[in-house]
């Protein structure tokens, strides 16, 4: 994935994440090459109850940690060729060329599975209930471990994966169907990047107008909430620091996205992003992330104030 050598780069990419934290591709992707993707998908894996291991088979060996794609293990690179309709696009590839540079870095690219309520097991329904990130990978079966599948996720920033890393990447989401208020949509707070990096669970208030988000030092901002719902090839990417998550999937069919971290070449610091990151009014990186799990990596905290979205 790489930025065109030649033509204009918008700004708006880089105004928007200023002022709001996020950026809509105007018209999207190319659908009908999300649709034949989500084909191939759909022709090598079913996302029902299949996927799950029983709960004595869980119990016998709880595993929490390495249990997302990785490298040999993602069903991404299956389909480089398909991909190109993302990777290739002229108008996404200015828009992060023109946040991190023309020589920007894939870090991660996987597809996002929202498990509809239906396929997930009841004991496991019970056991997670409350849980602020329901990441179902330790209770799915180990060959099916090449896909992330959520069951709801609280807010959250994608700086919460990179301790002591500086929020010096995006994150780019597109919607391989058409994705309506049923069907996991991602919720997305407005402004909340302005605080910088905050630890996970994050400080958040509702009222009849947004979300009131705290940085636990005296820092607030007023947060609008966005419901993220659109068409096949729907894309949307935003900074290291925007808050955004999903209520459990309501639909009676899994959500598939896919998901794309991309970050500046370390040796740049003149970019889009770099513009974005001097207007913040917190730090950019933290020593710690995250207080949710215990030293196994099982939920400790119950707590979700994405489910009052």
């Amino acid at each position: 994935m790489s930025a065109p050598s030649s033509g204009p780069v918008s700004d708006l990419p880089v105004s928007d994440l200023i002022e709001r934290g996020y950026h809509v591709l105007p018209g999207g992707l190319d659908p009908a090459a999300a649709g034949r993707l989500l084909a191939r998908i759909r022709e090598l894996r079913a996302f029902g109850s299949e996927l799950f291991l029983s709960e004595e088979e869980f119990d016998a060996a709880p595993q929490y940690v390495g249990v997302n794609p990785a490298p040999g293990r993602n069903l991404l690179e299956r389909f480089d060729e398909e991909l190109a309709f993302v990777e290739r696009d002229a108008g996404l590839t200015a828009a992060v060329g023109g946040l991190l540079g023309d020589d920007y870095e894939i870090l991660l690219k996987k597809l996002i599975c929202g498990v509809p309520a239906s396929a997930v097991p009841q004991w496991l329904k019970t056991r997670i209930h409350g849980n602020p990130v329901n990441n179902l990978g330790p209770y799915v079966k180990p060959q099916y471990r090449d896909v992330t599948y959520f069951y709801g996720i609280d807010f959250h920033q994608d700086l919460i994966d990179y301790k002591d890393r500086e929020a010096d990447f995006i994150t780019l989401y597109v919607y391989l169907h058409d994705v309506g208020e049923r069907d996991a949509p991602l919720f997305l707070l407005e402004n909340s990047h302005k605080l910088g990096g905050t630890l996970f669970p994050h400080d958040l208030s509702k009222d009849e107008t947004g979300w009131t988000y705290g940085d636990r030092k005296g820092g607030q901002v007023h947060c609008p909430q966005h419901l993220l719902v659109g068409p096949a090839g729907y894309a949307a990417m935003w900074h290291a620091c925007t808050l955004h998550g999903t209520q459990p999937d309501a639909a009676d069919h899994e959500r598939l996205s896919l998901r794309y971290l991309i970050a500046r070449k370390p040796t740049r610091k003149d970019t889009g992003i770099d513009a974005v990151n001097a207007t913040l009014r917190g730090p950019l990186s933290l020593t710690a992330t995250r207080n949710d799990l215990d030293e196994a990596g099982a939920a400790k905290v119950k707590a979700n104030s994405v489910n009052e979205a």
